[in-house]
């Protein structure tokens, strides 16, 4: 049960799949593509971005990492989460033996890369609704929406 690289293949007739996400402010989006990767896998390796990765191309999360870790692993879905420290998904890939990833769709192309390494990559239609983005501005307008009221409805001291 060798395989070209010489290891033993414990998983030969298992498929592997891998999705990530930041996972900030977990809501429903998530569940799904969490559930959707879940339907096309006999393993589900899920990972978790850290806050250092995230950072590198956009805002910090509202949650920190060892919080959304807790999150993510708290769910019945995963087999196994693991922290995410890069958008470069080919070590990983080799190293896991990963089949299938799946990723939200606003990463279209971004990893077909990985296809070149016999991965299949399934782009997760979000579709319109809530994303973590959305829930920030709403939480952010709320907020400034609240503070003008506030200043209108404080009495004038002359």
């Amino acid at each position: 049960m060798c395989s070209k690289y010489g290891k033993v293949n414990m998983f030969k007739d298992k498929t592997i799949v891998y999705t990530s996400g930041t996972f900030d402010m977990f809501h429903y989006n998530h569940l799904r593509m969490i559930n959707y990767a879940r339907s096309l896998a006999d393993i589900l390796i899920v990972g978790v971005s850290t806050d250092e990765l995230v950072t590198s191309y956009k805002a910090k999360p509202i949650i920190p990492f060892n919080e959304r870790l807790q999150i993510i692993e708290a769910l019945k879905t995963p087999d196994i989460v693991i922290p995410q420290h890069s958008l470069d998904h080919t070590d990983l890939v080799r190293k896991l033996n990963i089949d299938a990833f799946v990723v939200g769709d606003d990463w279209f192309g971004k990893y077909n890369y990985l296809e070149e390494q016999g991965v299949t990559v399934f782009y997760f239609p979000y579709g319109t609704g809530v994303s973590s983005s959305n829930l920030r501005k709403t939480i952010h307008d709320s907020y400034e929406e609240h503070l003008q009221v506030q200043q209108k409805a404080k009495p004038s001291i002359r």
